[in-house]
């Protein structure tokens, strides 16, 4: 099993960071360059405990499917998603959000482990690790943008 931790500086109120982190549009839009759309369970607007998404994206050249379930949420502090079905053997994230003075630190932990033993093991180590590193950086950049610069008004305004 691989853990990869992320720690982004946001200077923004946690409450915003928290709702931008669990917006369905949010996610989408960080994701742009694999086409990951919610095709089922909630597919827009904020998830909740007990929410379920199913996504579909190209990675690796291959359409994919992951379903996740918000398994804890403390508002606006911590979340958590985990897979229920996909292609990771096993997946769960949290994230935290913590004050610090007038910015948010927004904290991922991302435990994962490839499917097919010994060959999943050699793929985590070869490129899985980067590769899901790379896409939760971006994502995080995304939120931090939208946190810094207002857009989050526009955005969370319509959900």
């Amino acid at each position: 099993m691989k853990t990869i931790k992320l720690h982004t500086e946001i200077n923004a109120a946690p409450e915003i960071c928290f709702d931008l982190a669990r917006s369905v549009e949010v996610h989408m839009a960080s994701t742009f360059e694999t086409d990951e759309r919610a095709i089922a369970g909630r597919t827009t607007g904020l998830c909740e405990i007990g929410d379920t998404i199913t996504w579909r994206a190209r990675h690796f050249g291959i359409m994919q499917k992951l379903t996740v379930e918000i398994t804890e949420l403390s508002h606006p502090s911590h979340f958590q998603d985990k897979m229920v079905k996909g292609a990771f053997a096993f997946f769960n994230h949290d994230h935290y959000f913590h004050s610090k003075g007038a910015q948010t630190i927004m904290e991922d932990v991302f435990c994962f482990s490839a499917p097919l033993g010994l060959l999943g093991l050699l793929a985590e180590w070869l490129f899985l690790e980067k590769y899901m590193r790379r896409l939760l950086t971006k994502r995080n950049a995304v939120i931090k943008d939208l946190a810094e610069n207002g857009e989050w008004k526009r955005i969370l305004k319509q959900i």
